[in-house]
């Protein structure tokens, strides 16, 4: 259920606030170039700046929006245990069809505390979970004995691989049976070389419809034909995650093809003028601008 083009959707804001108007017309968007899930409030949603309340807003809405056609991925995740177990508690009743779990960034928790953490959501709420290993946003990271470990859990479906390690997603792929989908929009197609099912993506905030293209082949196993999707795909990609930190990139570009304010939340600031001239000439590179 949990494979494919899954965009991880910006939270778009105007004047300080969440621009509903705005995040109804995304949803609209994905809806209809046939992205394959929706992946409201992870990294890209900016969701350690938003309230307790407008978490929950955000993926109500989208929820709404999506309005049953592909699956809503909630990111749910909390550095607090209790907080998380509230968070997917709300996600199961207004109908989200997962979570999204990131591990619990700042308190560095040992490989048990990891196990613990995710063992005890999965026990309050019975909700289909998708693990998110991204230690270099939140200090430390599981090791594959302990993904393998979680993946016994029943509600443990999948993990979202944002280590960046080959070797990481290799191990996970030996030891047990979960869905890989990659947390780096360069290293899908690597990714899916080893076993990775998908993608949960930053580009397909503006390109849907062609990381769908290249995760359909991938999925259909024609790696060869998948490789000219990744080498197009590839210059659009990196410039997401290196010219700064996501989501500032991919928001600077939203505005640049007049899809969303390019509105951010202290502590990210904007793209400086020389980011701005590099990401106009990728996308002008990629046939976005003229």
């Amino acid at each position: 259920m949990f494979t494919g083009a899954m965009v991880a959707l910006i939270t778009p804001f105007h004047e300080g606030e969440i621009d509903f108007e705005t995040l109804d017309e995304l949803i609209e968007f994905h809806l209809e170039n046939g992205i394959d899930a929706i992946v409201p409030v992870g990294t890209t949603g900016e969701s350690p700046t938003l309230s307790f309340d407008e978490h929950k807003q955000v993926i109500e809405r989208v929820v709404k929006g999506a309005g049953g056609s592909v699956p809503v991925i909630a990111g749910a995740g909390s550095n607090s245990t209790a907080e998380a177990i509230e968070l997917t508690s709300f996600a199961k009743k207004v109908g989200a069809d997962a979570t999204l779990q990131v591990c619990p960034y700042y308190n560095k928790p040992t490989q048990e505390g990891f196990y613990q953490h995710f063992k005890a959501i999965c026990e309050e709420v019975d909700l289909p979970m998708i693990l998110y290993n991204i230690p270099g946003r939140c200090g430390a990271g599981m090791t594959p004995e302990t993904i393998a470990r979680l993946s016994e859990l029943d509600n443990v479906v999948g993990i979202k691989e944002a280590t960046g390690s080959l070797d990481q997603a290799s191990e996970i792929a030996m030891r047990c049976d979960l869905t890989i989908l990659s947390g780096d929009d360069s290293l899908t197609l690597p990714i899916a070389s080893v076993g990775g099912k998908g993608v949960i993506s930053v580009v397909a905030n503006i390109v849907p419809a062609d990381v769908k293209a290249m995760t359909d082949l991938i999925l259909e196993g024609d790696l060869v034909k998948a490789r000219q999707w990744h080498r197009k795909l590839f210059a659009l990609s990196k410039n997401m995650l290196t010219l700064a930190t996501n989501p500032i990139p991919i928001k600077a570009a939203m505005a640049m093809l007049d899809m969303a304010s390019e509105e951010l939340r202290l502590p990210m600031t904007p793209l400086t003028e020389s980011q701005k001239a590099a990401l106009k000439q990728t996308l002008t590179s990629y046939g976005l601008l003229s």
